[in-house]
């Protein structure tokens, strides 16, 4: 590993039947110019395997779960194995530039007080076209959030680092010091919200979040799950009420939960009723009617790192 003073990163990515994706996403890698790093790839039980890959990349380990754990709980085991003082995560469907790293290290290393950085992210299919340039937050009664940028033409305004209130998981830097210090995610969630769960965890642990623009990756954005699909509309229903009762307390929850059943829940319904998607409307129904029966898990935290 070479030693050129600056601190070792662990790039962590999740594969699960994506190995086209995660080919184009190392391939990516191998042009980044930052040093030291160590790529982490788990394969989080993929039926389709992931052949040789750390053969193709020798430079990567490769850590194969015997059961596919979601986004938190594969993260979360490349994380136990890394042995950076910051932890990238990124989506298996993202392309790196090949000067992502510094500008984020720079930041991360001029704060000490930042638990997390995230970066400027376009769509691979549209790369004028930005994704995500910080965060407003979610919510509390809703249980919704908007991405600052979102759908609108990428220009040098997006290009500044500034505080944000929320990461994006397809792209995002934690510190080994708020890990140690919140725990990592809580893999309960599975998918979807894990990382915005994550991320009022950390700010409630004391840390900052900050938006990065001059670390730019390229998301070609569901490639695994879909862009509506059963499994998609039952994690983001399930996630969306979690999320919300493990993040709000008091008059603010009830009001929060009578929002979700009283009109979101409704108009839910009648969406995919109109919509004739009975497919989707079954898994939203069930991701709803969980939140009934489920209620010891909302305050289990992420597990800690050793």
């Amino acid at each position: 590993m070479e030693n050129t003073g600056n601190p070792l990163v662990t790039l962590v990515t999740v594969n699960y039947n994506g190995l086209e994706h995660t080919r184009a996403f190392l391939d990516s890698l191998r042009k980044v110019s930052y040093k030291p790093i160590e790529i982490i790839v788990v394969d989080n039980a993929s039926p389709n395997g992931v052949a040789n890959l750390d053969q193709e990349y020798p430079e990567i380990k490769l850590i194969k779960s015997k059961e596919n754990l979601g986004f938190a709980g594969g993260n979360n085991l490349g994380i136990r194995e890394g042995k950076g003082k910051y932890f990238f995560l990124l989506n298996n469907d993202t392309e790196c530039e090949p000067g992502f790293l510094e500008p984020m290290v720079e930041l991360m290393e001029s704060n000490p007080k930042i638990g997390i950085g995230s970066s400027r992210l376009i769509y691979y299919s549209q790369p004028d076209t930005l994704q995500y340039a910080g965060s407003t937050g979610i919510n509390p009664y809703t249980g919704r959030g908007f991405a600052i940028g979102h759908g609108e033409k990428d220009n040098p305004e997006f290009h500044k680092s500034y505080q944000t209130q929320l990461a994006h998981g397809a792209a995002m830097m934690i510190s080994r010091a708020a890990l140690e210090k919140v725990g990592m995610m809580a893999d309960l969630f599975f998918l979807y919200y894990e990382e915005v769960d994550f991320c009022e965890r950390v700010k409630r642990g004391g840390f900052e979040i900050w938006y990065c623009g001059a670390s730019l990756v390229l998301h070609k954005e569901s490639m695994s799950v879909g862009k509506e699909s059963p499994m998609k509309v039952y994690y983001l229903t399930r996630n969306r009420l979690m999320y919300t009762r493990r993040n709000t307390r008091g008059l603010q929850r009830i009001l929060a939960v009578c929002f979700f059943y009283f009109f979101a829940f409704p108009k839910g319904i009648l969406t995919y009723l109109k919509r004739k998607e009975f497919k989707l409307l079954a898994s939203f129904w069930r991701g709803a009617i969980w939140n009934l029966f489920n209620h010891q898990i909302y305050y289990n935290e992420g597990l800690i790192l050793k």
